[in-house]
């Protein structure tokens, strides 16, 4: 994980802000290095710059409210109850744990009766398993074997990538990082302040004790005041797009991520999910 760590460094170093921040931080000065993240992490920042400008000067306060609402926009008039305050703050117990690819492996086990499983067919495991998850806020998918073989190689490969999830006013940039049979998911803006530390918003697990059967079974849970059930399933699904299926444009993101950044452009990216959501 050292190395993954320094690595993620080199990716971003353009975007790194300082990590450290006091605790009594003012609104004024918090504002200030909001409109800084904001310019670094989302490239659709000025398009509204000067709204952000006009609201930053009359109220500071007002401002970190409504940047909020820029980095991730109410939908359909709905409240999310979400803060801008919530991304300084670190994932307690990361803090006090080894790096993520130490953690223990999420076992099926934990979640349900392997022996009730044992005598059923892919097909009924298959069923079994979404509707198990239907009432629950979590995404629930089976994959076959070759599709988790896939996955799997190309996160030897690639153990971290971002990803864009589309906003009402642009885009806003999540970090993926892979550890043994989990995907972690966060908040580039979240990163850039706790590296390390930063809080999950979305963990993907893939559970293979029935893979005998040539079948994984897949499970998110994400933090509901920083994503919907849409906005964690839209991640998923890039995801899929970018480490399950064999596409060219896709695999040369990866690619230039991993072994050339200073050549990856946000904009590449950006443009290739553009292209999924109109195909």
């Amino acid at each position: 994980m050292a190395c993954a760590r320094k690595f993620v460094f080199r990716v971003l170093q353009n975007n790194n802000l300082a990590s450290k921040r006091s605790i009594a931080m003012s609104h004024v000065r918090r504002a200030e290095e909001a409109v800084e993240k904001l310019k670094e992490s989302n490239p659709y920042y000025w398009k509204y710059a000067e709204k952000i400008a006009k609201i930053q000067k009359t109220s500071a306060e007002e401002f970190l409210d409504r940047v909020e609402r820029v980095v991730n926009p109410i939908k359909d008039g709905e409240i999310q109850a979400r803060s801008y305050s919530e991304l300084l703050n670190p994932k307690q117990e990361l803090a006090k744990q080894e790096a993520a690819a130490e953690l223990p492996h999420k076992k099926l086990s934990d979640i349900m009766k392997l022996e009730l499983l044992a005598d059923q067919s892919a097909e009924a495991l298959s069923q079994i398993w979404i509707e198990y998850h239907k009432t629950k806020d979590v995404l629930a998918a089976t994959l076959t074997t070759a599709q988790y073989d896939t996955l799997m190689g190309r996160a030897k490969e690639h153990p971290i990538f971002l990803l864009p999830l589309p906003r009402s006013e642009g885009f806003e940039f999540f970090l993926l990082q892979f550890a043994a049979n989990t995907v972690h998911f966060t908040p580039l803006l979240a990163y850039q302040v706790h590296h390390e530390n930063a809080p999950e918003c979305l963990t993907v697990v893939h559970y293979t004790e029935v893979q005998d059967k040539g079948l994984v079974l897949m499970r998110g849970e994400y933090d509901t005041k920083v994503l919907t059930a849409q906005e964690a399933q839209c991640l998923a699904n890039e995801l899929q797009m970018f480490y399950y299926k064999t596409d060219e444009s896709k695999l040369k993101l990866l690619e230039t991520f991993t072994k050339r950044p200073d050549e990856f452009k946000h904009t590449d990216l950006i443009k290739e999910v553009e292209n999924i959501q109109l195909a």
